[in-house]
């Protein structure tokens, strides 16, 4: 190495004052030797600045080797550390029961401590740092400590090891030879390692097996002590149909020796000592019953009965359970089949009393609908008798009405009417009774508009309100309504008549209110109410709460209105308060479409009709109806052809050679011919003259027809306006 010009070692004041001595130096050098050539010059110069580089390599080796004494002691400082904290760490490992180890990110065993493997004493010589992971697994598998359930080979166990390593967290029990356990168990580290402990758990598996022999065993008691105590005899057999289990009744039923109830015992050997006692009753026998328990596809329940020694019924119901066997249970039924015995023949002998009572009470109930219909015969022909003579006698007294001039005597007359009209009244309110208490009442139900009904109910009872002096408001109504036009307008109109009857002053509101689907007829009064103990009471027939303002009402109006709004489903309501007024409705269903006209009601006017000579042919066979008639006609100045029945009538017309001008035919003419029957012979030979049918007769199958003949019913009693404007109507000249 080169000696420098000046000391290292001495200060940088130092070496700048020497440095400029020698550079003083050495120009007084040159201004003494200018012959000096200029090479040496330029090879001082070359020495001054290698000698700056020198000086400079210098330094930064120096600094150099003096970051490098560093490192080296902060190396050696943290390898001091390194191995105290690796001795910590194999250290805390050594301190922990379970035995540990840690597998790196690339399954390569980093550490582990002293327990680890320590059960298997042929795999802990072979572990060392750097063993892989499937090394590790087949050591295990294949060490002779571990105990592995058949059919399970090492291969099976160690493919199965390496699959669940894949979880995130893996917990498990290994069976060792001389039943000890190992809990094995793996975490994940944060840097994609593997920790696994290995925990001797072999004294918690034995405590828990003995808890859980205690337990079976207790329950083993606890299920004895059930099956004792119930009342069937229960045997259980496993999946192999070996008896593991039955109860002491068991031995009450089926009275085996001892010998044969064994734990163990097969099922067949079993059923087949009991086939020597039992006898299988029905369709299921010993040979299903074996085929039910050799069956390994599952077994359905299956419930059979059998009788022993020819007195005791044994029910029996066979179940299997979820680890295959199956349980059987007896069940002594005798009693219950001797009481369902005697039951059956309790039962039997209470049919045939109940059959004979039921065709005593048919015969009770067609006597009663006999004496029904002989009733509602009766009350038929009573009416027709009694119309008879009425109509007679209200034609006499308009016969008579027409050739009296005196005051007091028109009045009589008019008295006599009224008095004739209250009994047609009464007699129609009793056949509309005897109609509707049919068993099966007709009727003619049709689309109806209500206007139809209320507007001549208006114009009707308008004047017999206002002479009480009570203002009588009929609101009209565009809606239509399903039902019977003649029975609808009967309803409306009693309820008003008996509003108007039974109210003193006030006014009585009739309107319609639609409600859904449903039209609601109102009938409202301030009249003098009714009791709510009374409302059930005024609807029954004959039943009238006051008689002082009205000695010629029966006490039927009510009654054919409930009649009629229940055989018609029409629902009828009542809301009444004493003092203040009522309210009676009707609910009907509403229909839409086109209504059926109804014919109007004739206009009474009292006036005396005249007629020119016309002839009317009258067939009759009430000799006071027929002079009624005769002499009406005659008083009007018509001509009257009579015969007493259809026959006579028919001889009369061929004899006289003559067409009538109208006819008036009775229906029941007593010769066995109707009136309809008469008059189709009479078109036959005459052509279509002008008719009509006359009975007391108002159902609906005569109407029905009278309609498909073409020709009108005139009920009785007639009538004298609507008969005047027949015979006027049929004399009128034909274009």
């Amino acid at each position: 190495m080169p000696t420098s010009l000046i000391n290292p070692e001495d200060s940088l004041e130092r070496q700048n004052e020497k440095l400029l001595q020698i550079v003083g130096a050495l120009m007084r050098k040159v201004e003494k030797k200018n012959e000096q050539s200029s090479v040496a010059y330029a090879q001082f110069e070359r020495a001054a600045m290698l000698e700056v580089q020198v000086r400079e390599r210098t330094i930064d080796l120096e600094r150099t080797l003096d970051l490098l004494q560093e490192s080296n002691a902060r190396l050696e400082a943290a390898n001091r550390e390194t191995q105290i904290a690796r001795e910590n760490l194999i250290e805390a490992i050594e301190t922990v029961s379970e035995g540990f180890a840690l597998f790196g990110p690339d399954d390569r065993l980093v550490l582990y401590n002293s327990r680890f493997c320590r059960e298997l004493s042929d795999v802990e010589p072979r572990l060392q740092e750097g063993l892989t992971f499937s090394n590790y697994v087949r050591l295990i598998s294949n060490s002779r400590h571990l105990s592995l359930p058949p059919p399970m080979t090492p291969q099976a166990w160690a493919t199965q090891r390496t699959r669940r390593h894949r979880d995130d967290r893996v917990v498990f029990n290994v069976s060792l030879t001389y039943d000890r356990w190992l809990q094995v168990s793996e975490h994940r580290t944060l840097r994609g390692g593997t920790v696994i402990l290995q925990t001797d758990v072999t004294n918690i598996i034995r405590l828990e097996r003995k808890e859980r022999e205690k337990m079976r065993d207790e329950q083993a008691r606890i299920l004895q002590a059930t099956l004792d105590h119930l009342n069937q005899g229960v045997c259980i057999f496993d999946r192999n149909n070996d008896l593991v289990g039955w109860n002491k009744r068991m031995d009450y039923l089926l009275d085996l020796p001892p010998q044969e109830l064994a734990l163990g015992r097969n099922f067949m050997v079993l059923l087949q000592r009991l086939r020597d006692q039992l006898d299988f009753d029905g369709d299921f026998d010993g040979d299903m019953l074996i085929r039910w328990a050799e069956n390994k596809e599952g077994r359905p329940p299956v419930a059979f009965e059998v009788i022993r020694a020819e007195r005791q019924i044994l029910s029996v119901f066979a179940q299997e359970m979820p680890d295959r066997g199956f349980v059987i249970s007896f069940t002594d039924v005798t009693a219950e089949r001797e009481a369902t015995r005697a039951l059956s023949e309790v039962n039997e002998m209470l049919e045939r009393r109940v059959q004979d009572r039921t065709k005593e009470l048919g015969i009770a109930l067609a006597e009663a609908e006999r004496a029904n219909a002989s009733k509602s015969r009766f009350v038929a022909a009573a009416s027709h008798d009694l119309l008879q003579p009425l109509s007679a006698a209200k034609l006499f007294i308009n016969s008579l009405a027409g050739s009296v001039e005196n005051a007091g005597q028109q009045d009589v007359i008019a008295k006599a009417e009224s008095a004739l009209s209250s009994v047609e009244q009464i007699i129609e309110a009793l056949l509309d009774i005897s109609r509707l208490d049919a068993r099966r009442p007709s009727f003619d139900l049709r689309t109806v508009r209500l206007s139809a009904i209320l507007d001549p109910l208006r114009d009707e009872l308008t004047p017999v309100a206002a002479a009480k002096g009570i203002d009588l408001r009929v609101i009209g109504s565009g809606l239509s309504v399903r039902s019977d036009p003649g029975y609808l307008r009967r309803i409306i109109q009693n309820l008003v008549s008996n509003a108007i009857r039974y109210t003193d002053r006030g006014r009585v509101l009739v309107g319609v209110r639609r409600i859904g689907s449903v039209a609601r007829v109102q009938v409202w009064d301030t009249g003098r109410g009714i009791a709510p103990e009374d409302q059930q009471a005024i609807f029954q027939e004959f039943r009238r709460l006051d008689t002082s303002h009205d000695v010629n009402s029966l006490g039927l109006g009510l009654a054919i209105v409930e009649r009629a709004c229940k055989s018609l489903d029409h629902p009828l309501g009542l809301t009444s308060e004493p003092g203040k007024g009522s309210l009676f409705t009707v609910d009907l269903p509403m229909r839409q479409g086109v209504a059926e006209k109804l014919p109007k009601a004739p206009i009474l006017r009292r006036q005396v009709p005249q007629l020119n000579g016309e002839i009317v042919f009258l067939v009759e066979n009430d000799e006071n109806l027929a002079k009624a008639v005769t002499l009406t006609i005659e008083g009007w100045g018509g001509e009257v052809i009579h015969a007493w029945n259809g026959e006579e009538g028919l001889q009369l017309l061929s004899e006289i050679d003559l067409r009538p001008d109208a006819l008036v035919l009775d229906y029941q003419l007593g010769d066995g011919m109707t009136g309809l029957e008469l008059l189709a012979r009479i078109r036959a030979l005459h052509g279509d003259v002008p008719a009509r049918i006359v009975s007391a007769n108002r159902g609906a199958d005569l109407q029905a027809a009278c309609h498909e003949a073409d020709v009108v019913l005139m009920p009785k009693p007639i009538d004298w306006t609507q008969f005047f404007t027949f015979l006027s109507e049929a004399t009128l000249p034909r274009g």
